[in-house]
């Protein structure tokens, strides 16, 4: 055999017993492969080695020429999001966490913390140092991630509280006079309107002896953000229905809210003094809503109550002090406070004053603490009648002056080390709220953007060939154009000024719900306090309007140089004229939309013709004889001719005249001449309809809970 060629077994052939050298000489036992350059050289060598080459094909020019594309439905593309997206990932932080759990929360290396710990001035030592609270929040922020605080107890005093109890219901159903029974003063009758237009926080002394800490809730409807901020904070919701109404929007509201909070309710049906009183169907409404009645088997107390003749105020105080038991409501009274910002307004004299309640341990006079992104070293600490106090407790309604800047209502206190400490909490706070405001804003932006191209690109070849089938139909029709173009959305700015923060978000919200398709509520500037120059400044460099609510008038320099700059300015007390001003105000400035409608019908009496006498007098005329019987006739409108119900012609008003003289208008009872241009068919009987280009406005609409849009 030639070396050349390596010759072996089959395998499957092995397990058997036989000769080796004998299967050796059997051909269809052998596997040859190539192993010589001059096996090639003899012709046929693959195929008697079982090996076949492929055959050369002939090369064919793929022909270049377009075709034409296949027809089928338009997919329009994935919106993809041009913009990193703010992070959604929140951690759980506590005092004394280490850079080890830091790490293993936030996904970072410890290398990457520690360095992070460098640049904010902390000390580095070995990764299991405990770190404080503000140090971990600093951490997080660098790593874009958010945050939320765990306060522990181990170590603490922990003693009994009393409860705070928010007051939520619908708007006019007695809350505040409830209150005012209460703790026997007038507060409701110093309202404005009568009606409670802020979050009010009081301590309520029972005849018990107890205490009970007392929030009272707006119930208009653009107080929203108020209530869910008070069902945020309590322990217990009263909920206030009245006897005579029943269950309304902001009740039902009011339930969500508590249910979010996952806070017990006990219902105070007010007003069963009244005539028209009927608590059983208000006990039967609530049901039906899912709130479990005691009365039907469920864990919800009912009391009766009437805020004016101060009936049945002992058993609501003994439902509440009973429902706070079981919930056995205790609070750690010893180390550093965090409380609850309920309200923050701006004082000429004291500077930004907040509204807080404290949540657990002591909050003493002198403090640093940083509020929001705010800071500010505690001034003086007064309770609710104004008098000052050098500590503050659990479940005690306070207002704190000292603070740098203005909090937004609804932020938490917490208590820090040192001036420089806050200073940079705040710093970073400021920081990551202006860049997630930023990110917002240009994510919003771009998905406006992707809406547009997706409605242009939605457009194919199918709906271009209908658009331009409508088209050539109506060209053919020889028809004056019906359709209504769309009208252009215009921009209202508006800048905001109110007395106190919580204020300020609740009719920015109301006046953003203000927007429609024609008009763009665009709210550029909102501020705390009374109208200043420089608010005029603005609102004349923007062009906007300023509306000031529930604070003091302008000074006469201030009044006299908005009314040079041609800037309104509007000021309210009641949150119901607000809405209707501004809302009007709204409308005025709305492009409205054209409509065509019928101005007036006219029937035919009798037809005239006049004779061309020569080539400048023109052809021949047929005048149309009629007396106008509804609306007016104008020479300068679109006149409709309809015979037997149908329309006929279509086209302008050529010649009106009344008594052989031209006029523009002719009114009802009226009998006038009129000629059609191009037509003069006409018959005894027919009906002339004058038809007008109108602009018709969107209108302001207000329901009984306050809730106000614009339809257009």
């Amino acid at each position: 055999m030639s070396a050349a060629v390596r010759c072996t077994p089959d395998p499957s052939f092995m397990s058997r017993r036989f000769d080796f050298n004998e299967a050796l000489t059997k051909e269809s036992l052998i596997r040859c492969y190539r192993a010589s350059p001059e096996l090639f050289a003899r012709k046929g060598n693959d195929e008697s080695f079982g090996l076949k080459t492929p055959k050369k094909e002939k090369f064919v020019k793929r022909d270049s020429k377009a075709q034409p594309p296949v027809e089928a439905p338009y997919v329009p593309p994935k919106s993809q999001r041009t913009t990193k997206p703010i992070s959604d990932k929140t951690i759980e932080i506590f005092e004394g966490m280490t850079v080890v759990e830091l790490a293993k929360r936030t996904g970072k290396s410890i290398s990457t913390l520690q360095g992070i710990l460098t640049n904010v001035g902390e000390k580095v030592g070995t990764e299991f140092d405990p770190l404080s609270m503000e140090v971990v929040e600093l951490i997080a922020m660098e790593v874009g991630i958010n945050i939320k605080r765990l306060h522990s107890n181990e170590g603490s005093e922990i003693l009994p509280r009393p409860p705070v109890v928010t007051v939520m219901g619908h708007v006019d159903h007695g809350k505040t006079s409830l209150l005012d029974a209460l703790r026997q003063t007038s507060v409701a009758a110093k309202e404005a309107g009568g009606i409670t237009q802020h979050l009010g926080a009081f301590v309520v002394g029972m005849t018990s002896g107890a205490s009970i800490t007392f929030l009272d809730t707006p119930g208009h409807a653009a107080f929203s953000a108020m209530r869910a901020r008070g069902a945020a904070v309590t322990d217990i919701v009263v909920l206030v229905v009245a006897a005579d109404d029943g269950v309304m929007p902001q009740t039902l509201e009011a339930m969500a809210h508590a249910k979010a909070a996952n806070v017990p309710i006990v219902v105070a049906i007010n007003k069963c003094d009244k005539p028209a009183a009927n608590p059983e169907r208000i006990r039967i409404q609530l049901a039906s809503e899912g709130l479990m009645l005691e009365d039907m088997g469920g864990d919800v107390q009912v009391v009766e109550v009437s805020a004016m003749k101060k009936t049945g105020l002992d058993n609501l105080e003994e439902a509440l002090l009973l429902q706070a038991e079981i919930m056995d409501l205790k609070a750690r009274i010893d180390g550093p406070a965090h409380a609850y910002v309920v309200e923050a307004r701006l004082d000429k004299g004291k500077g930004p004053l907040v509204t807080a309640i404290v949540k657990g341990g002591t909050l003493l006079c002198g403090q640093y603490v940083v509020v929001g992104s705010e800071w500010g070293r505690i001034r003086a600490i007064r309770d609710m009648a104004e008098k000052l106090v050098e500590k503050a407790r659990p479940a005690m309604p306070i207002e704190i002056e000292g603070l740098k800047g203005l909090p937004r209502a609804g932020d938490d206190i917490i208590v820090v080390e040192s001036e420089e400490r806050a200073r940079m909490l705040s710093a970073g706070r400021k920081k990551k709220f202006e860049k997630d405001r930023l990110i917002k804003i240009v994510e919003e932006r771009a998905s406006e953007e992707q809406d547009k191209k997706l409605s242009v690109g939605s457009k194919n070849k199918f709906e271009k060939d209908r658009h331009m089938k409508i088209i050539d139909e109506r060209a053919e029709a020889q028809q004056p154009e019906t359709s209504e173009e769309e009208p252009k959305r215009v921009e209202v700015p508006i800048i905001v000024k109110a007395d106190v923060q919580g204020t300020v978000q609740a009719v920015t919200d109301a006046l953003l719900n203000l927007n429609s398709p024609q008009v763009f509520v665009n709210v550029v500037h909102v501020g705390v306090g009374p109208i200043s120059q420089s608010d005029l400044d603005m609102a004349e460099a923007c062009g906007a309007c300023i509306i000031g609510f529930n604070i003091k008038t302008p000074p006469s320099s201030v009044s006299l140089a908005a009314a040079r700059a041609s800037v309104k300015i509007m000021l309210h007390r009641v949150i119901y004229h607000l809405l209707e001003d501004i809302g009007n105000f709204i409308v005025d400035k709305a492009p409205g939309t054209p409509e065509t409608k019928v101005a007036g019908e006219a029937e035919v009496l009798s037809i005239f013709e006049l004779k061309g006498r020569s080539k400048s007098k023109g052809p021949d005329v047929k005048i149309a004889g009629c007396r106008v019987i509804d609306g007016f006739v104008t020479k300068s409108g679109i006149l409709r001719l309809l015979r037997s119900g149908e329309v006929v012609f279509e086209g302008s008003c050529e010649s009106l005249k009344r008594e052989k003289q031209d006029v523009d208008t002719v009114k009802k009872g009226n009998e006038c001449g009129l000629v059609i241009h191009n037509y003069d068919d006409f018959r005894v009987g027919d009906m002339v309809q004058c038809l007008e280009q109108v602009i018709r406005k969107p209108k302001f609409v207000s329901s009984e809970s306050g809730a106000a849009r614009i339809e257009c």
